[in-house]
C-alpha cells in the first residue's frame, strides 16, 4: 500500500508540473496542428495530479496510523 501512495505521490506531482510533457508523450499526435495542449486539457491534468497527489498523502498517513 504505501508503494501505491508514493507512486501517486509521485504521478501527481508529474501532472501538475510537467503537463506539457505528459501532453507531448499521449496526446500530441491525436491533434490536428500538434502545436500546444488545450487550456481545458492543461487545467483537467493539474486537477487530476493534485486528486492524485492528495490520494497518495492520505494513503501515507493512513498507513502510518494504523
Amino acid at each position: 500500500m504505501i508503494f501505491m501512495s508514493i507512486f501517486l505521490i509521485l504521478a501527481g506531482l508529474l501532472m501538475f508540473f510537467k503537463t506539457e510533457l505528459l501532453w507531448n508523450l499521449t496526446e500530441k499526435w491525436t491533434s490536428r496542428d500538434a502545436t500546444e495542449p488545450s487550456d481545458l486539457y492543461l487545467w483537467n491534468t493539474r486537477f487530476g495530479g493534485i486528486v492524485c497527489f492528495s490520494i497518495g498523502v492520505v494513503g501515507i498517513f493512513v498507513q502510518i496510523l494504523l
